[in-house]
């Protein structure tokens, strides 16, 4: 019974343990392994540089995400732990970086191009509440600025028919098409969904290219960073880079009949993508939609321009490695190029992992509450052994010298040689014989060989032993004995009752502390 407790103190142990570092150390090791991008990994980032983090594709689940109701209880905790997650990170990981600026490059819900206003009203509270800016005390006025992405207003082909989605859209996030300054960086903002195919005189892709046209001729002193939800366009099979964790993703178009635009497409088509970086001429493009990390490089005239692809942020959507990015940009009064726009990828916690790690954690912790020998290990086969073998291994390695025993002491005399060096020698003992009349000898030199004294013992009566194990086998009330089935049956009740009463002492221990830290991070300080 002390063993069996034992077990259960030791595994409550592991499953603090496991809870800590999967609920809360996992977010402050993904904090302390990234750090604002410098020029060198020996030099520390600009202080005077504008902090910049850059965040793709939290797509909240909805309705359209696994096919289920609003009411039902699989897809609200789908949505609660996938809320959390994101809310740790922004809360636990971005934020503590003290950005000046937050960057969103688009697809803000699941289906927000489908889902009615009521779910898209649930669905941006549920937005702001994960990334909300209150927990930062510091400067708690961070801007934030908003992509447009394809599961916000669809593409072409959708909101060519559904022109109310984009004015749902721009009336809590913005314009789709803009700039702004940060430092000496024009970051440039484009609706990608609007400027591949589709009607010619579609308004809202006339208007995305005249926005861009009038960008490409002013002023081209300040480095640009082209952002598109969209990936620029790119050939089948490029590689990605040593950050991708997915095969890579070729191009497909889907587009509706009657020239009424695209249904959907991985990237930019190459007309698209090389008339953007004509006109533009950005120094660097950022991008989402494709929900893992790529980093690709595009040859132009002007030179290669280096596109990053950012992963997800979100558990939830086909990446096991989501990620962030830590973007630096250059004061205005800078005059070194090579320092102008400095990025770092980040990446979070792997909530998959962790989810397996507590299911195999759990069949361990069963599977040791129902094996573990009553008596602890010592009863198993072969531990003795063990334990004897290294512990003679370990005195043969390291030997501990032992006085001599009053025994072993003998007598010692003086005996000089011919060279008149003195020598002790050890006296002979002499023993007396060993005499035994009830025993024969024979020896040779100092081997003694003795009849053993079970010579002289009485042999066995065979009828004794016979009636012995009648005894044995036959009660003398004549009942019957217990099978050995009862007996095994008997047993595995008793393990089972011994592991249902030590997981409900392990969960009565932990699921509390499981919900302080569920909660913990889901409440508004």
């Amino acid at each position: 019974m002390q063993s069996a407790t034992r077990l259960t103190l030791l595994l409550c142990a592991a499953w603090v343990a496991a809870l800590l570092y999967g609920e809360m150390g996992a977010y402050w090791a993904a904090h302390l392994s990234c750090s604002w991008p410098s020029a060198s990994s020996s030099s520390p980032s600009p202080s005077n540089h504008v902090k910049v983090a850059v965040i793709a594709d939290p797509q909240l689940m909805d309705s359209t995400s696994l096919g289920l109701p609003r009411s039902s209880v699989a897809l609200q905790a789908a949505e609660f732990f996938t809320d959390l997650n994101m809310r740790r990170s922004f809360q636990s990981v971005i934020l503590p970086f003290k950005p000046d600026v937050v960057l969103f490059l688009g697809d803000y819900f699941d289906g927000g191009a489908h889902i009615s206003d009521e779910e898209w009203q649930d669905s941006l509270f549920r937005f702001k509440h994960i990334f909300s800016m209150s927990e930062q005390r510091t400067s708690p006025h961070v801007p934030i600025y908003y992509l447009s992405g394809n599961h916000d207003i669809g593409y072409s082909a959708f909101h060519s028919v559904h022109p109310e989605v984009i004015s749902r859209y721009e009336k809590e996030f913005g314009p789709r098409n803009f700039h702004f300054l940060s430092g000496k960086v024009d970051f440039v903002v484009v609706d990608a969904q609007t400027l591949d195919g589709g009607a010619k005189q579609s308004k809202e892709r006339s208007s995305s290219w005249e926005f861009i046209k009038t960008l490409s001729s002013g002023n081209e002193s300040n480095p640009k960073i082209l952002l598109t939800h969209i990936p620029l366009y790119r050939p089948d099979n490029t590689p990605c880079g040593p950050h991708r964790s997915s095969p890579a993703i070729n191009q497909r178009i889907y587009s509706a009949v009657m020239d009424q635009g695209i249904n959907y497409q991985n990237y930019l088509s190459k007309q698209t993508s090389d008339l953007l970086l004509g006109l533009l001429k950005p120094t660097l493009v950022l991008s989402g939609h494709d929900h893992d990390q790529c980093t690709v490089v595009h040859s132009t005239p002007f030179g290669p321009v280096t596109e990053h692809t950012l992963g997800t942020i979100s558990w939830q959507q086909g990446n096991l490695y989501p990620s962030f990015m830590l973007l630096s940009a250059g004061p205005r009064n800078s005059t070194d190029s090579s320092q102008e726009v400095l990025t770092n990828l980040c990446f979070l916690p792997k909530q998959t992992h962790i989810y397996i790690w507590y299911i195999f954690q759990f069949v361990v912790t069963v599977l040791l509450l129902m094996f573990w020998p009553t008596n602890g290990l010592s009863s198993l086969p072969y531990v003795n052994t063990f334990v004897s073998f290294m512990s003679s291994a370990g005195a043969d390695l390291f030997p501990i010298s032992k006085e001599k025993d009053d025994a072993e002491d003998g007598e010692y005399e003086m005996v000089w040689d011919a060279e008149g060096s003195m020598h002790l020698v050890k006296k002979a003992v002499a023993r007396p014989p060993i005499t035994n009349s009830d025993s024969k000898t024979t020896g040779r030199g100092n081997v003694v060989a003795r009849p053993t004294a079970r010579k002289h013992q009485p042999e066995p009566d065979s009828s004794s032993v016979h009636v012995e194990m009648g005894s044995e086998t036959a009660p003398e009330d004549g009942g019957k004995a217990p099978r050995p089935s009862k007996w095994k049956i008997r047993t595995v009740l008793q393990r089972l009752f011994r592991v249902v009463q030590s997981v409900a002492i392990i969960a009565v221990l932990n699921v509390p502390l499981y919900m302080m830290l569920l909660f913990k991070d889901w409440v508004d300080r």
